[in-house]
């Protein structure tokens, strides 16, 4: 289902407002609903209640802040919307089957100071979008005359590159095209609830490798950028991305405007003398809630070359 810009509005309202709990009379007056309307959309759309939601984003916040700083544990509760510390050990030993004090143990280990400061400003965006990337083209509330929904020229430049390895967490689907939109949100929450429960170290936005496609159905490797090796948990799996020289185009604008960029890539390769190897990815790096218009959106795409 395509999100509206209003629903991209209310996300960016929510994460923003994360320290003062759910105020549901506030934000639903800030959406322009009743209460009752503001959570049957919500749920309808997020597949959570506004609740669930809240809660699991003021969670995962306060445990990317446990691990990054040296807050106290009562400064962190009340940090992100807990009305006590008693609250907040409750709710995130239910989470997390684990008190704060020993999460805080395990989260981001042998991550540097840096990679820990990285981890929690990611969280904080990522977190409440990360289900929601890949969406079919939202609908522009604009003027009826304006071109913003369409981005005629969706390369804005490609590239060489030359880039290091990069570790990653994956989790490889066969699908139909028609799925990945759904694909794609699904693999990406599961992949930033384990990241968030394992104390895993988040170094990028939300990625998609593409290891095979055709007329029929693809393989794809919906991933999550990390600063360290982790373990296979289940259906996901660890692995780097290779280092060395890349082809890299920027694009703007919807998704289901990856095509055409793809396409261009492909051309500014053989026009250049160059040769594609391994498979290619996209990296999604502009949070949706932040940048409503998909006019903003911008998207990494990377073809690996021949050395």
């Amino acid at each position: 289902m395509p999100l509206s810009r209003q629903f991209l509005l209310l996300l960016n309202q929510i994460n923003k407002n994360l320290h003062r709990g759910l105020v549901l009379d506030v934000i639903a007056r800030q959406a322009g609903q009743s209460k009752f309307q503001l959570h049957r959309e919500f749920r309808r759309t997020a597949g959570e209640t506004l609740k669930q939601f809240t809660l699991r984003l003021q969670l995962e916040r306060a445990a990317a802040q446990l691990a990054a700083t040296s807050d106290d544990i009562r400064s962190v509760a009340l940090a992100n919307g807990f009305a006590s510390h008693e609250v907040f050990v409750r709710a995130f030993r239910r989470r997390f089957e684990m008190p704060p004090t020993s999460y805080r143990k395990i989260a981001l280990r042998g991550a540097t100071r840096a990679q820990r400061r990285r981890h929690f400003k990611l969280t904080t965006s990522i977190g409440p979008c990360i289900r929601f990337f890949h969406r079919p083209r939202y609908k522009y509330f604009g003027p009826k005359n304006s071109t913003q929904s369409h981005i005629s020229m969706p390369t804005l430049s490609i590239t060489r590159k030359e880039i290091p390895p990069q570790h990653i967490l994956f989790i490889r689907r066969r699908i139909a095209p028609s799925d990945m939109q759904q694909t794609l949100g699904e693999c990406f929450g599961k992949l930033f609830t384990h990241a968030a429960k394992a104390g895993l170290p988040i170094a990028g936005w939300p990625m998609c490798r593409y290891v095979s496609t055709g007329l029929g159905l693809w393989t794809i490797d919906p991933a999550i950028p990390l600063a360290a090796p982790a373990a296979a948990e289940g259906e996901m799996q660890p692995d780097v991305l290779r280092g060395g020289w890349v082809a890299l185009g920027i694009h703007a604008g919807p998704y289901d405007q990856l095509p055409d960029t793809n396409a261009a890539i492909e051309k500014w390769i053989e026009a250049n003398g160059y040769k594609a190897t391994g498979i290619a990815w996209e990296h999604y790096v502009t949070d949706p809630g932040e940048h409503p218009d998909p006019k903003d959106w911008r998207t990494e795409v990377y073809w690996p070359l021949e050395e």
